[in-house]
């Protein structure tokens, strides 16, 4: 009897962890797209010149930490160093699919999105009320 009920609560503790996902840790932008580029398609000449300029496209990433302690921080990263620059820093508040990110000194909300998928390895959301701005976002630490 002891055993079942052990069985039944480990089973129970796996179940909740695999519901559902952290949005804590770092994460790199991989795509943005406004409202303009959704529904304008790309041409063949601009998907060629696109996969041309890959190479030298990822020289600069933009990279969000959101920590535990419900503050993050956003900075643009250039290869080869350490240090990013134009950090901004904010907090945020996560509700089921409503994410909030908030200044850090005032505590005034700067954008409310709407988080569209949440996995262990990618995070895509857009501006709450515009289906269309969309940011994906692949986690790397």
């Amino acid at each position: 009897m002891k055993t079942r009920i052990f069985l039944l609560l480990s089973l129970m503790a796996v179940a909740s962890m695999a519901q559902g996902q952290s949005i804590i840790g770092t994460w790199q932008v991989v795509e943005e797209k406004t409202c303009f580029e959704a529904q304008m398609p790309e041409s063949e000449t601009e998907k060629e010149l696109l996969k041309d300029m890959g190479s030298t496209r990822n020289a600069v990433a933009k990279v969000i930490t959101f920590k535990k302690n419900g503050t993050g921080e956003e900075g643009i990263f250039t290869t080869g160093k350490k240090k990013g620059t134009d950090k901004t820093t904010f907090t945020y508040r996560l509700t089921d699919s409503d994410l909030k990110l908030m200044d850090k000194k005032s505590g005034i909300m700067t954008q409310q999105l709407v988080v569209d998928e949440l996995t262990a390895t990618t995070l895509r959301f857009h501006l709450a009320g515009k289906d269309c701005e969309t940011k994906t976002l692949t986690r790397i630490k």
